[in-house]
């Protein structure tokens, strides 16, 4: 019988929703491989976070090389990792903010993938490659053009894939909805308060993704509201 327990490795895992989800799938049981750029390392509540900056391409490879040789050929693919610009017209954000954040949130995203898919297809068994989007990569709003540009470049990035993939795995992407984190703080000041904590978001989030099925390849999909 197929053990339940999921090999999974998630981007952005020291804060926000990377977090309440690492914690959250640990909770279930599985393995949870984690990195993030905050220099947080070790055993966090039951899962690993490695540092890792997933705008490099020689950490991301590095890291999945680790992995992957220890056995953790992951069956989910969570790219989490994502940072947002200060609020300001386009014309207004300085380049190099602009530079880390195309970095981080698409080639990050890009370069995680590369790294464990060929694992995953060799493996035989199939996956999930679940790409966190967001409400801002299915519409727009004045102040964050960077940051919608980045999250539209994540849902045709993974729609292209989609149609790339062998018919086991699977990949889509998630937008998690409207959730009460540092960055929601950052764009919307105290309106963010009234909006749901992470953890109890997670709840939600974590069984959603353990149950995609293969025919929902290619699909633009959103965490269960409340």
């Amino acid at each position: 019988m197929k053990s339940s327990r999921k090999n999974i490795v998630l981007t952005g895992a020291s804060k926000g929703i990377g977090f309440a989800l690492a914690c959250e799938l640990a909770r279930g049981g599985h393995s949870v491989k984690g990195c993030s750029r905050s220099g947080i390392v070790g055993r966090v509540i039951g899962f690993d976070v490695s540092p890792v900056d997933v705008s490099s391409s020689d950490q991301v490879f590095s890291w999945a090389d680790k992995l992957i040789r220890s056995g953790h050929v992951p069956d989910i693919v969570i790219t989490n990792a994502g940072v947002i610009n200060e609020p300001a017209p386009l014309w207004e954000v300085p380049p190099s903010a602009l530079d880390a954040l195309i970095a981080t949130n698409i080639l990050g995203t890009a370069y995680t993938i590369q790294a464990f898919l060929p694992a995953m297809i060799a493996r035989g068994h199939g996956g999930t490659l679940v790409t966190l989007s967001s409400g801002w990569g299915r519409s727009t709003d004045p102040g964050f053009a960077p940051y919608c540009a980045s999250k539209f470049a994540i849902e045709g990035l993974t729609l292209s894939l989609a149609k790339e993939l062998p018919e086991n795995i699977t990949a889509v992407t998630l937008n998690p909805g409207v959730v009460k984190t540092d960055m929601l703080l950052r764009c919307w000041g105290e309106r963010a308060l009234a909006f749901e904590e992470a953890g109890a978001w997670a709840t939600r989030a974590a069984p959603f993704i353990l149950g995609l099925k293969p025919n929902q390849n290619g699909e633009q999909l959103t965490v269960p509201a409340p």
